[in-house]
């Protein structure tokens, strides 16, 4: 059976080095790192990811701050405030909750946001300076940078000589997470839904990632003997069988088989879920020791 990769584990070991940085930043500096977080509308889910992010924020010792705003905000209004934001030195990082209601062009809100506070990663400028290697001045995307801190806890720093397999080209995820696994000196394959028998490519991966989206799609056989299994997908499935309305969540991968062939796999929930809110603190507090022109804590 398949070591479990405990990202519960892991993220509380970024969040124990992110508070100790935070503390001693207010007390040597007088600086509280700021983070402001602003949702548009009523989608629940949204809400719930709103408020777990901003109580653990506030155990971080943060100045956490969240802007409600209705459904019907108009795009101009969403620019002035993270213009505001922008333009506030208290603040270091800035999330708006994405998805945004429909008539919003997301895109442009996501770029108006300052490079320097852009604590999701998501910017051009933040992506460019992931291309070129620049993780100095940068921002990482939290999903992909807690995923690299999982293979890490199974490897350590260096991962030459390892193959690994991405299954997806998002921007969001699926080309970060690649470029990463490149900095870190893996041999890197981003696979896809184009891709030519996507389960033979799978089978050459030392290292897999999949988040794909589709349900339990990578099965057992897509696995190489040994290899580690890192599944980003969160997808709820109807369990009829436990009565009426009643699901689960489950992966991209099909979790318990494949858990019999790789050598470690993440579960989930309890696997990626818990590195993507503690990477945005790690990303928060790195944020508010650059605007000091101090040395950030290394995660």
């Amino acid at each position: 059976m398949a070591e479990i990769i405990d990202g519960k584990k892991v993220a509380a070991s970024v969040i124990a080095t992110v508070k100790a940085a935070a503390y001693t930043l207010e007390q040597t500096k007088g600086v509280r790192t700021g983070l402001a977080v602003v949702i548009v509308g009523d989608d629940p889910a949204s809400h719930t990811y709103v408020g777990a992010k901003g109580c653990m924020a506030k155990e971080c010792g943060f100045n956490s701050i969240q802007h409600t705003l209705p459904a019907e905000t108009s795009q101009e209004e969403l620019v002035r405030l993270v213009q505001s934001l922008n333009d506030d030195a208290a603040i270091h990082g800035i999330l708006v909750q994405l998805p945004l209601p429909k008539h919003l062009n997301a895109e442009a809100i996501i770029q108006s946001i300052r490079p320097d506070k852009d604590v999701d990663g998501l910017n051009v400028v933040n992506a460019g300076k992931l291309a070129t290697g620049d993780f100095a001045t940068g921002h990482i995307s939290c999903t992909p940078a807690g995923v690299l801190l999982l293979v890490r806890s199974i490897y350590g720093e260096d991962l030459s000589g390892l193959n690994a397999v991405v299954i997806g080209r998002s921007n969001l995820f699926g080309k970060p997470m690649t470029q990463l696994l490149l900095n870190a000196n893996a041999t890197v394959t981003t696979a896809h839904s184009r891709t030519k028998d996507l389960a033979f490519v799978s089978r050459g991966a030392d290292v897999l990632v999949v988040a794909v989206g589709r349900p339990e799609m990578v099965t057992a056989d897509w696995i190489k003997a040994g290899a580690t299994v890192i599944d980003v997908g969160i997808n709820r499935i109807a369990t009829p069988e436990r009565g009426e309305r009643k699901s689960r969540l489950v992966g991209d991968v099909a979790y318990e088989k494949a858990s019999e062939v790789a050598g470690a796999i993440t579960p989930v929930p309890g696997g990626v879920g818990p590195m993507t809110i503690a990477m945005l603190m790690a990303n928060t507090v790195i944020a508010a020791h650059r605007a000091c022109g101090i040395m950030p804590p290394e995660f």
